[in-house]
């Protein structure tokens, strides 16, 4: 049997080299990702993390580095309280159409039934739409927004 696999596409109004920056700098993900800061040299092997408030939330390594058309990393969040799940995979793929860029994220080799699959499902869709928001106006979506979405997971989870 296959593993669950989530696949994620919008258009951007942006360039390819923006989007990668905007996936790729610290400072830049902060700013969408609801205060998630990601740091890595983006070279392939090299760790990356991503951290709030100075708590590392999730780390992995680079596996595909094709500035500024493909990046992929391990996914591996930082619970250490939680059910250890496998470790899972992120690719961004950017694909320049015009003045848009068709950005798909695919998350892959995940846990059928586990936490991970069931958290992105709603968070990616989250944090691509502030992504794009950003890129396009200038302004994330509301902060609080992602505390609204957990209290919905924590509902579903409880269901």
């Amino acid at each position: 049997m296959s593993k669950p696999e989530f696949v994620y596409t919008t258009y951007i109004e942006t360039t390819p080299e923006k989007l990668w920056h905007a996936l790729t700098d610290g400072d830049f993900t902060e700013r969408y990702w609801f205060g998630h800061r990601v740091a890595s040299a983006w070279e392939i092997g090299s760790p990356y993390k991503f951290a709030k408030q100075g708590k590392d939330t999730l780390e992995g390594k680079v596996l595909v580095s094709e500035p500024p058309k493909r990046l992929s990393y391990t996914w591996d969040p930082c619970m250490p309280d939680a059910k250890r799940e496998r470790t899972s995979r992120v690719t961004f793929d950017l694909d320049p159409r015009g003045k848009v860029v068709k950005l798909t994220v695919t998350h892959d080799n995940l846990d059928e039934g586990g936490k991970t699959f069931r958290d992105i499902s709603g968070g990616w869709p989250m944090v691509i739409a502030s992504l794009k928001s950003l890129l396009e106006t200038g302004h994330p979506l509301p902060a609080d927004l992602s505390s609204d979405c957990t209290k919905e997971q924590a509902a579903d989870a409880q269901a």
